[in-house]
């Protein structure tokens, strides 16, 4: 069998019926999401040895030989959940197993089977998916005849791997070929399509034509899951009225209005002080800020009802410092409708917070009704356009011209600082460069004027810009 290539659509979310679901089930800390990570060929899914950590559905397209297929992760199936939690994992699971063409029941083999893997077993026989018993934690010979017991749950093929070390995984990547039904198959013109893609990346000068990449951040608990499932008009992650819910950073593709979309959802950052060194929040937090960094446009949520805190301020900046366009979306409006004396003083609390941005904007929401999000998606449409937006270099100098006349540079030991020419080097976001003489000599408070200046002649309203400032080479 070719041996697949992996990472072939990297940070591209998979649309649910595009490509053969293959769902990874079994009850919590046998090593899903390791597996999972090791087949996709990356690490996608959050990897702790505890229990609990995966909690929504996660999905990531994988090449198995010369097929595609949608692997799903999915939080560990217990048929006696204890709490909310444990009951609203186990209906992802269900969801999940309704859409898989192929699962892989994966079993710890360290252990003989629990009365979970045999209520798991019976479950995945009623539901008459083909199945794929995957015995895990297996790295010898002496682990190997420890792990006969699995037998017994009657489900075939068996496979024994190790998913840590990749041992076996190719054998159950033969087993999961030989399922895959041949419209599987990758045709030869999307390689040609890759290939002339190839060396792409998030800091092109020019706009991508895929999708637009959205990242909805905030505090924990301030409604981030509740708007996207609300968006996408279906119950696609886990909401819950507790801070710390979600974890991963998942990555949901849609359309609105003939507009491409991918919605990613984050985990609430809190303040560093209270995350922990290590564990599931650490780890999630650090998935929030790579999610922020593959953006294109960042949405603040914010709780109405709570006010803006300086910690959103801090969160906004994570996303300001990395050169994203954002815009603010004020949630459970609801709580203060009506109450206009409130609502302008939570506008100013805003806007006071946020002041180190004055260019964003902000709109008014209700995530579990969808009050508003055609507001908000007009502004993250502005703020993309902004975004990706090049004026012409005529324009740019004409306007420095103007600066120089209005407000010259300051002097450096007698002599005047000039500044002979200007460009927009790219775009994503927009970045000029200025050639002049003695670029140390200006102020801080010189280059945000000039920043201002563009501002008010091109707009750039919802996203950063960037100035360089470089002296000019010398001829000879």
């Amino acid at each position: 069998m070719r041996r697949r290539r992996r990472n072939r659509v990297p940070n591209t979310p998979p649309r649910v019926g595009e490509h053969p679901i293959v769902a990874v089930l079994g009850r919590p800390n046998v090593g899903k999401s390791t597996l999972f990570n090791r087949i996709v060929g990356r690490r996608v899914s959050i990897v702790e040895d505890r229990p609990g950590v995966t909690r929504d559905r996660l999905y990531a397209d994988a090449d198995v030989g010369d097929k595609r297929c949608t692997l799903v992760d999915m939080g560990g199936f217990e048929f006696d959940p204890e709490g909310a939690v444990e009951t609203g994992i186990n209906q992802q699971c269900r969801t999940a197993l309704e859409q898989a063409a192929l699962v892989l029941f994966v079993v710890d083999g360290r252990v003989p089977p629990t009365s979970g893997d045999v209520a798991t077993a019976d479950l995945l026989r009623r539901a008459g998916r083909p199945s794929i018993l995957v015995v895990n934690k297996v790295d010898g010979a002496r682990q190997e005849n420890d792990a006969v017991d699995v037998f017994s749950l009657g489900i075939e093929p068996v496979v024994l791997v190790s998913a840590l070390h990749g041992r076996g995984v190719a054998d159950l990547e033969d087993l999961v070929y030989a399922r895959l039904p041949e419209s599987a198959k990758i045709v030869e013109e999307e390689d040609e399509e890759e290939g002339q893609g190839a060396g792409t990346d998030e800091g092109e000068e020019e706009a991508p034509s895929g999708p637009i990449k959205v990242a909805i951040i905030g505090r924990p608990n301030a409604g981030k899951s509740s708007l996207i499932n609300t968006i996408l008009g279906e119950e696609r992650l886990l909401t819950l009225d507790q801070p710390g819910t979600t974890r991963d950073a998942i990555d949901s593709a849609f359309e609105r209005r003939g507009r491409s979309y991918v919605l990613v959802d984050t985990a609430g950052i809190r303040r560093k002080s209270r995350v922990p060194l290590a564990g599931p929040e650490k780890l999630a937090v650090t998935s929030a800020v790579r999610a922020i960094e593959r953006c294109h446009v960042v949405v603040l949520l914010l709780d109405a009802g709570e006010g803006v805190a300086e910690q959103d301020a801090k969160v906004l900046g994570l996303a300001v410092d990395r050169g994203r366009a954002a815009v603010v979306a004020l949630n459970k409006w609801d709580l203060v409708k009506g109450d206009r004396e409130r609502q302008q003083k939570l506008f100013e609390a805003t806007k006071d917070v946020l002041a180190f941005a004055p260019w964003i904007s902000a709109a008014p929401i209700c995530a579990l009704n969808g009050n508003g999000v055609d507001k908000l998606f007009a502004l993250v449409d502005a703020a993309y356009d902004e975004f990706t937006k090049r004026v012409p270099t005529g324009g740019l100098n004409r306007l420095f011209e103007e600066i120089i006349d209005h407000h010259p540079p300051p002097m450096r030991k007698g002599r005047p600082v000039r500044l002979y020419y200007a460009t927009q080097a790219s775009v994503r976001p927009p970045t000029f460069v200025v050639q002049c003489s003695y670029p140390e000599s200006l102020h801080f408070s010189y280059r945000r004027y000039v920043q201002n200046k563009i501002r008010e002649a091109f707009g750039f309203d919802g996203t950063p810009i960037r100035i360089h400032f470089k002296q000019r080479q010398r001829k000879g």
